[in-house]
């Protein structure tokens, strides 16, 4: 059956995100897109403005900090193993051009990006093993009280592959290249790991909406 992706409301993402996807933490989302087969949703991608403003100045520049994205979310139904970079390739023809978004593979979990290195993403090494701030409900610390004590709520954060994607035509993929403040780097070799989570959502399953809606 022929699989095809549409622009979704970004809560019917959430039981897909909250038990299906390892992190089971709600990022911040801009953009969300649902591949169908059939009127059956079958996986689900995210896209949204990333937490971290260094991130955002870092990329290309203070003056260009508005355009970084993060493509924060992607989670499918178990055993479809050639439809992640379908719907990735997909959904960035599908966001707004000009747009430079970024993401990464956690090699906590033996990731390497093989998915973002088969749609043509640009590597730009590996992030440091850090800590950060974190809560045992899995909510961002933005989403608490600024006089909260988070001394207490740090935790540890393994190193990351992170590569970058300019949307656009290849004018503007050719400009926002150039202002590039990362190294480009060879792509990453090596297996990696896989995870099953073994849960189906059981929400918005079926195709009940239009595009426009």
């Amino acid at each position: 059956m022929d699989m095809s992706v549409i622009t979704i409301p970004s809560d019917h993402t959430h039981d897909w995100i909250l038990n299906k996807h390892y992190a089971k933490r709600l990022p911040s989302i801009s953009f969300a897109y649902g591949l169908y087969e059939g009127s059956w949703l079958k996986g689900v991608c995210t896209y949204g403005r990333p937490a971290s403003p260094f991130l955002c100045r870092g990329v290309c520049g203070e003056e260009n900090a508005y355009r970084v994205y993060e493509l924060n979310r992607v989670v499918l139904i178990d055993g479809m193993r050639n439809a992640a970079s379908y719907l990735i390739s997909r959904t960035l023809k599908m966001l707004p051009g000009g747009l430079i978004v970024v993401s990464y593979a956690d090699t906590g979990w033996g990731h390497l990006g093989k998915i973002y290195q088969a749609t043509n993403w640009i590597y730009t090494g590996i992030t440091k093993e850090r800590t950060d701030i974190g809560f045992e409900d899995n909510l961002h610390s933005r989403h608490y009280d600024k006089g909260i004590d988070t001394k207490a709520h740090r935790k540890f954060r393994t190193a990351k592959h992170r590569y970058v994607y300019f949307t656009g035509t290849k004018k503007d993929k050719k400009q926002l290249k150039r202002l590039l403040r990362y190294e480009v780097q060879p792509y990453p070799k090596g297996d990696s790991k896989r995870y099953e989570a073994g849960y189906q959502p059981a929400s918005q399953l079926r195709l009940e909406f239009s595009e426009d809606e």
